[in-house]
């Protein structure tokens, strides 16, 4: 199956206030990502077209679930979620998905986490400390975890324009 959704992406705005930006900019690398793996066929997005790394677009949109559910759900949220892909025995399984995941799976995740993540950000100010503490503790302002977000998802969109082009040649934002 190839998947069908063409995303929508905007531009930040360029003079919002500073929590519309960081909003601005988080949504536009996940609407990046969504792009970089849009017309491609489950096997092309489990193509690690880059050796010798193993990574997949399919692994990359798997593992920003389990970031988004980890940042905004868990960690600002004081959610207890458990993971939708890595276990004990396979900490890295969210990389990792076998012939039968598809990305009409991953995808539907991922947006339910993205959904997840607004409505836990929603009514916030970016000095609003998270539920949930750091190992030693600490808790995390929103402004953090939305400066964290942005700099995850602008690394894997990296990764993703180079796996992408070993896929299929297209190259671009």
């Amino acid at each position: 199956m190839t998947t069908t959704e063409t995303p929508e992406r905007q531009e930040p705005a360029l003079d919002a206030d500073e929590l519309s930006m960081l909003v601005g900019w988080l949504e536009y690398h996940r609407e990046t990502l969504a792009l970089k793996c849009a017309g491609l066929t489950d096997e092309q997005l489990r193509t690690a077209s880059m050796p010798p790394s193993g990574l997949t677009l399919m692994g990359l949109m798997r593992h920003m679930s389990e970031v988004e559910q980890h940042w905004f759900s868990n960690v600002f949220g004081g959610e207890q979620s458990g993971p939708h892909y890595y276990t004990d025995e396979d900490p890295d399984g969210d990389f990792h998905p076998g012939p039968e995941d598809t990305f009409e799976e991953a995808l539907a995740t991922w947006r339910g986490e993205i959904a997840k993540a607004r409505a836990h950000a929603e009514g916030h100010t970016l000095d609003d400390l998270s539920a949930g503490t750091s190992r030693g503790g600490q808790h995390f302002n929103l402004r953090w975890v939305y400066t964290h977000m942005i700099e995850e998802y602008a690394r894997h969109n990296g990764h993703a324009d180079l796996l992408r082009e070993g896929v299929d040649g297209t190259t671009g934002d």
